[in-house]
């Protein structure tokens, strides 16, 4: 009847979430949000790798690195908002019940779509050995859990210094990213997938959803967004945060130095400097963004 675990596991998130949801909204109690939605991924992939029980090195390995994954950023997650107070995604929610239950639906299934790749190599009868997709997709793993980790921990201890407060965040791998840790969770999750397709047959590819789900979020809705839009309200005045926009990729870390004298077309369309990341800056920096990409476009030989 679920020969892919996938109305198991539909059922396992709605009441894993539902039971958070009815605290969150009689407690108004809204600090274990992070922590609810990376321990539901330990648990499905648990769930699914347990009631198989074919235990396949490739099911393993997913699995442990969904485990290490939502220990890791939940616990973080939980530990950084008990330190710093109220999550403030909540501010318009907390009395608004329908707002509330929106949001974890939503969380539901964003944990639901994102385990997939997981969800069907675990119920797979197909486990052939290791090859190339598995070693590069496990490469984009270790690439990314290290990349995320080193940026929200360099964050943390920019944040925590007195000497910062009012500052944005420019060291370490900020220097190559304005959202390295973003970068990290994109790369981790693209590499889970890669390391299923060994497995994937006919309908089971739509398990890309799963990345494709993060990537769009994380680049259009609840991420990059929403971190921009709060930094040019608050530095957006300011000539250095604006020469740091300027010279650093959104996304993937690059050297500021060949980002800045990359023409604006090219970061565009191959590097994610979307015009919404910068629509809350100052009408005159919007200005100047426009007036230099006119001016890359003339001078540019390719757009000749």
């Amino acid at each position: 009847m679920d020969s892919h675990f996938l109305g198991l596991t539909a059922i396992v998130t709605l009441g894993y979430q539902l039971t958070f949801f009815i605290i969150t909204a009689l407690f108004r109690f809204d600090k274990v949000t992070d922590f609810a939605g990376g321990t539901n991924f330990i648990i499905l992939a648990i769930l699914t790798l347990v009631l198989k029980g074919s235990w396949h090195f490739r099911q393993v390995v997913l699995s442990l690195f969904v485990v290490i994954w939502g220990l890791r950023l939940g616990l973080f997650l939980l530990m950084r908002i008990l330190q710093w107070g109220e999550d403030r995604r909540f501010d318009d929610k907390r009395d608004n019940l329908g707002k509330l239950a929106i949001f974890w639906i939503l969380q539901a299934i964003w944990v639901w779509t994102v385990s997939l790749p997981v969800t069907v190599v675990n119920a797979s009868d197909k486990q052939p050995s290791v090859h190339a997709q598995d070693i590069i997709g496990w490469i984009m793993w270790i690439i990314g859990i290290l990349v995320e980790i080193t940026a929200d921990q360099q964050k943390l201890v920019f944040k925590n210094s007195p000497e910062n407060r009012g500052k944005w965040c420019s060291v370490g791998l900020w220097k190559y990213s304005r959202h390295p840790n973003y970068f990290g969770e994109i790369l981790l999750w693209w590499g889970v997938f890669l390391a299923s397709t060994p497995v994937l047959e006919g309908a089971e590819w739509l398990v890309v959803f799963g990345p494709v789900l993060i990537t769009l979020l994380l680049l259009f809705v609840s991420g990059i967004p929403l971190l921009e839009a709060s930094g040019d309200k608050k530095f957006g005045n300011v000539a250095a945060y604006r020469s740091y926009k300027r010279k650093t990729s959104p996304l993937i870390l690059l050297p500021p130095g060949l980002y800045g004298s990359l023409p604006q077309w090219f970061k565009t369309i191959l590097l994610f400097e979307f015009p919404l990341y910068s629509r809350n800056l100052p009408q005159e920096e919007l200005s100047w963004n426009r007036q230099n990409q006119q001016g890359s476009s003339r001078t540019d030989p390719k757009m000749s």
